[in-house]
């Protein structure tokens, strides 16, 4: 049986109390009789989900029922993503619809099945269907296989044609090491630092919700749903549904509450979630059947002909992409058009004007299309370092005089040999280091008496401040160590069956130990800002790449994109875990059970996306007018322009112009985190992906997010229901594009 790990708690509550301080919207824990302890780090614990405390036994965390409605949720996502990831290169794990999705089945058929549908149970479905819907990304089908398809010049050595069976060998290599890399970040980020992981936390918060269990104590009473707002921050090739949450948005109401009958959600609340979710299913699959037959539909020259032809401003009214710009929100969607007015308004006439850019617009080769994208790589380039040498010296400039103070101390006490000591100053060293002012951190020095008497105190505060799943629900080190051996040993082996010589083995292992750190800077990137960083880490390890292959090597551009993809599919899949145990923690649900299942996932995924890419690519043109590939020529543009290669004139100028602007605008980002100013300091990604993405797009994904500003800002709504529809629109489309893709490929006539 699952047991309530809250319950773990009820022999201290006898010595702690919660006390709400309204001042500041946080909690503190106050012992009965003592100091007080530091409140970020209890808020953030979670009870272990009252489903434990109903008729839920351990087994029913892995079920065989929930893993196959899981993969059948993520080959839908896998469908979606690949179809939209061929397009702009947006992809999303959708981990919200997947819960309801499998809710809503599993409600439906619950007097025929023999155990109920627990909250435990659908954090496995969405963990499986995550898994699988995330692969189209994770083994590069969206970016970096048509690269190397169909963008590779014959002098790179290229193009590179892989058949079905070395795509899925490629696949099968690459999708499970990052799992293993999240297995021991685990206890570190959720259980000691307690990182936030926003979306993570939707998502429990949602199943919760749904499921209307009664909990007690319960650690998701502290966040009102209303206050948590959902926005989606694309990342170049990856989009994570990211939820920002507002410390001074907290519900006032004690970690401990209880539900009552009233707070339970009515049974139609969920009905009219699935309602509201197929109704925007069906709008947006007809649209999608309706522009197969008038594809002109895609392209309304909204600012007139010429200019439309000229300088190719439409609008595409997808309704898939107005749910896209929807869950990204107004501030992303508002950077992107900046950066399609600066590229496409600005530099594409500049370009062409010049004689930069000779060609027509539309050319990736010749055209002002092909050359604003160097600009664009510079701006991801410049924000993807400032923003991950940020997130390395951070824990040291806000801990680190804490730290020399402690240390001066000790030095003061014992000499200097305290440094060869390892001791640590305090626990409070742990605490999120988004959650707690730097100045409240107490670095305490008592004297050996001292620690002594107060060895009981600091014991009891661990077992409170970490308290985890039972070991027999954990993933056992054994496990986690020999699988993550195994799965490094699978990557370097598929890249060898796959490239042979033309990727050289100490590259391959270089690029799997850098995939490795950065993927744990993304983790923790991820649980801070809710944004995992993939862009910018696949960017960083070809930057690193261009400096230790000689360019004299004829496959260095091969080599650069491979060493990109392995570090990028690390970081998703470390990220995507990370969040999936996050919801898993917060609702008591078996780490082992989520570990298994996303093992599962990646592997279906893997060769489901090798398929479906396969598919795809044999019924449409490949980049073509519906499916461009954008991102493809981003990765082979910047393997190109990290080596020295193939850059068009005065492209080097702009791209170093661009760069550096960047970074003094990121730096100024960073530096007013919290302040009013900060907005007018746009994401260098969100503009980047506004000026290689054409402005169709764009637009399309603009006026989603001013919907997403009247709703949540103007009219102050609860937006759960929108991104249900917004979810809807999306899934619509992407299984829509089922049917176009066979009347595509039975020469189906159209206009």
């Amino acid at each position: 049986m699952a047991p309530d790990r809250g319950s773990q708690l009820e022999n201290v509550r006898a010595h702690y109390e919660v006390v709400s301080t309204e001042e500041n919207g946080s909690h503190e824990i106050t012992r009965a009789g003592s100091e007080d302890l530091s409140p970020s780090r209890f808020t953030s614990n979670r009870s272990r989900s009252c489903a434990n405390q109903t008729l839920v036994e351990d087994e029913h965390s892995f079920t065989l029922r929930g893993v196959l409605v899981g993969l059948l949720i993520g080959v839908i996502i896998c469908f979606s993503n690949m179809y939209f990831g061929l397009q702009t290169g947006w992809v999303s794990g959708m981990a919200m619809p997947a819960a309801l999705i499998g809710f809503a089945f599993f409600k439906s058929i619950a007097r025929y099945i023999s155990f109920p549908f627990t909250p435990l149970e659908n954090v496995l479905v969405q963990t499986v269907a995550g898994a699988v819907g995330t692969m189209p990304l994770g083994c590069g089908f969206v970016g970096v296989l048509p690269a190397l398809n169909y963008m590779l010049a014959p002098e790179e050595n290229g193009p590179l044609v892989l058949g079905t069976g070395k795509l899925m060998v490629w696949s099968l290599g690459i999708c499970l090491f990052g799992v293993f890399i999240a297995v021991p970040l685990r206890r570190e980020v959720i259980i000691r630092e307690k990182l936030k992981f926003p979306s993570g936390t939707a998502t429990a918060l949602m199943i919760e919700v749904l499921h209307g269990e009664k909990c007690e104590p319960r650690m998701l009473g502290d966040m009102d749903p209303s206050k948590v707002s959902t926005a989606d921050d694309q990342d170049g090739q990856n989009s994570q549904e990211t939820r920002s949450v507002n410390p001074q948005s907290r519900s006032r109401s004690p970690s401990y509450i209880t539900k009552s009958d009233e707070d339970l959600p009515a049974d139609g609340d969920w009905r009219i979630k699935i309602k509201n979710l197929i109704l925007a299913f069906a709008i947006s699959g007809l649209y999608t059947l309706i522009a197969f037959f008038i594809p002109q539909i895609r392209q309304l020259p909204i600012l007139g002909l010429p200019i439309a032809r000229q300088w190719l401003w439409t609008l595409n009214p997808s309704p898939a992409y107005l749910g896209q710009g929807i869950i990204m929100g107004p501030a992303t969607t508002l950077h992107m058009l900046l950066g399609a007015i600066l590229g496409w308004g600005i530099l594409s006439p500049l370009a062409k004007s010049k004689g930069w850019a000779p060609g027509p617009v539309e050319d990736w080769e010749t055209g002002s299309k092909g050359w604003i994208i160097w600009v664009s790589l510079a701006i991801m380039l410049a924000d993807s370092i400032v923003s991950l040498s940020w997130l390395v010296l951070r824990p040291v400039i806000r801990i680190g005089p804490g730290y020399t103070e402690h240390l001066q101390k000790r030095i003061k006490r014992d000499g200097w040999h305290a440094f060869l000591s390892f001791e640590h100053p305090d626990h409070n060293i742990y605490a999120s280091l988004t959650g707690t002012d730097p100045s409240s951190i107490s670095i305490s020095n008592p004297t050996a008496g001292d620690r002594n008497s107060r060895l009981t105190d600091e014991q009891d505060q661990a077992s409170i401040l970490d308290v985890d799943a039972p070991q027999e629900q954990l993933v056992s080190n054994v496990i986690a160590w020999i699988g993550f051996v195994i799965s490094i040993l699978l990557c370097i082996a598929a890249v060898h069956v796959v490239f042979g010589s033309m990727v050289p083995l100490y590259a391959t292992i270089s690029a799997v130990i850098f995939a490795i750190l950065l993927s744990i800077m993304g983790v923790r990137a991820l649980g801070e800002t809710d944004l995992n960083p993939v862009s910018g880490i696949s960017k960083l390890t070809q930057l690193f790449f261009a400096l230790i292959i000689p360019r004299s090597n004829k496959n260095s551009i091969i080599i650069n994109l491979i060493a990109g993809a392995i570090s990028e599919s690390g970081a998703l899949q470390a990220g995507d875990m990370m969040q999936d145990l996050k919801t898993g923690h917060l609702l008591g649900a078996a780490p082992k059970a989520q570990f298994y299942g996303q093992v599962i996932g990646s592997l279906v995924g893997a060769i489901v996306s090798a398929a479906v890419y396969q598919l795809y690519t044999s019924v449409y043109q490949i980049p073509g007018d519906l499916f461009q590939v954008p991102t493809g020529y981003v990765w082979i543009f910047t393997a190109r322009l990290v080596t020295g290669k193939g850059l068009p004139p005065m492209a080097w100028e702009g791209a170093v112009g661009a760069g550096a602007v960047s970074t003094v605008v990121t730096a100024l980002r960073i530096t007013g985190q919290g302040k009013v100013w900060q907005c007018w300091f746009p994401g260098g990604i969100a503009v980047a992906i506004g000026m290689y993405n054409v402005p169709s797009f764009t637009l399309a994904r603009t006026i989603g997010g001013l919907i997403t500003w009247y709703w949540r800002f103007y009219r102050h709504r609860e937006e759960a229901p929108l991104i249900v529809l917004a979810s809807g629109l999306i899934l619509g489309e992407g299984v829509a594009s089922i049917l176009n893709l066979l009347l595509a490929n039975f020469n189906v006539p159209h206009l």
